[in-house]
């Protein structure tokens, strides 16, 4: 008995032993992490943790952190060449990292700041098919930088409105659909993640396309990365932007998922009319062409501002849909408007019918109403 009573007290001190050994090289293997973000983190810049979003922030990828001499490398020396754009945030770059990997790099002045680390760790974390991965940063020198991962075909508004480089398209309406339902879903996934993110500046030139045009949103949260002096600033400087902000937030500043939505239903009455939302149908300066959808009640009295490039690509029952889908989403109340997550359904509907319903099939296949015969009555 005494022999049975030592083997198992052997064979309990063996175990709390070895669970104290495994604790022991948990802890150190945690502190060795830790060193190492340190590091990686460590600059002329304040960055060594986050700071409101580290309780989150250990379990998810980090933001790296990129030295200026890489960038300037990147970019040559930031040459005009490598210029593609102009945004709230400052001048946009493309540049190719010394690993073959093409980025857009974002450059303005500013301060090195925590703030500024602690937000770019947390949207770096932001991880979806359908949102443009934020990668990292750099504070140097009064200036700012983020890096982004870089989307080859552009933003949406180049392809419909063209550019002094492309010129427009014609994109048929189930790959508008296609770009409508990315976007919609890259918009829900900031919506449903814990904190909630609100883009603010969600447009149809924040709307990128990739090679297989799959939807990318661009800058969700950087209204957070600015700061706010910078965003009334911005706002002020870009009047245009202002007819995709709700009623509410222009007004008093209130920003939420709603009027994410709004601005959603603005960039999708875009994408199907194939002309900007400050294109206004009236001498009013003050009366936007969102003002007078809102006032329509029948989706076949704005039948006239559908893009004649469309031809006779889609249905008039998926068109219908669509227009009651954006008349939804700019309505005037808040309360009222659909969450995106709803879009996103309305939108997957559509677009599986108008696959369905424009596929050309064998004998017996549905008639339809294609685009050349739609709202016939009021042309």
């Amino acid at each position: 008995m005494s022999r049975v009573l030592a083997a198992v007290l052997g064979g309990s001190a063996g175990a709390v032993a070895l669970v104290g050994l495994t604790i022991i090289l948990i802890r150190f293997l945690a502190r060795s992490r830790n060193a190492a973000r340190t590091s990686e983190t460590g600059s002329s810049d304040p960055s060594v943790q986050v700071g409101r979003h580290v309780g989150i922030e250990l379990s998810l990828r980090d933001a790296r952190h990129f030295e200026m001499a890489e960038l300037a490398i990147a970019t040559n020396d930031f040459s005009e060449k490598n210029l593609i754009g102009e945004g709230k945030f400052g001048e946009v770059y493309k540049g190719m990292l010394h690993d073959g990997m093409f980025v857009a790099i974002k450059k303005r002045h500013g301060e090195s700041s925590q703030d500024f680390v602690d937000e770019v760790h947390y949207l770096s974390s932001i991880r979806h098919r359908n949102l443009v991965t934020l990668l990292g940063y750099c504070q140097e020198n009064s200036l700012q930088f983020l890096i982004f991962d870089y989307i080859p075909n552009g933003s949406v508004s180049s392809h419909i409105y063209g550019t002094e480089q492309r010129s427009a398209e014609r994109l048929e309406f189930k790959i508008r659909l296609s770009i409508a339902l990315g976007a919609a879903k890259g918009l829900a996934h900031l919506h449903s993640i814990s904190p909630r993110l609100i883009h603010k500046n969600f447009k149809t030139s924040n709307v990128l396309v990739d090679e297989n045009f799959i939807a990318k949103v661009a800058d969700a949260g950087l209204h957070n990365v600015m700061g706010r002096s910078d965003i009334s600033e911005s706002s002020s400087r870009e009047a245009a932007d202002e007819i995709f902000l709700a009623p509410e937030v222009k007004e008093f500043r209130q920003f939420s998922e709603k009027s994410d939505v709004y601005s959603f239903g603005v960039f999708l009455f875009e994408l199907i009319s194939g002309q900007k939302a400050t294109d206004v149908p009236v001498s009013d300066p003050n009366y936007t062409l969102v003002d007078w959808i809102q006032n329509k009640q029948e989706t076949s009295d704005i039948a006239s501002f559908i893009d004649p490039r469309l031809g006779k690509s889609f249905t008039e029952e998926g068109m219908t849909e669509v227009m009651n889908l954006i008349l939804q989403c700019v309505g005037s109340s808040s309360e009222r408007r659909p969450g995106m997550s709803y879009v996103v359904m309305e939108l997957e509907r559509i677009l599986e019918k108008e696959v369905n319903l424009t596929t050309v099939m064998g004998e017996g296949s549905p008639t339809v109403t294609l685009g050349s015969q739609l709202f016939k009555a009021t042309k």
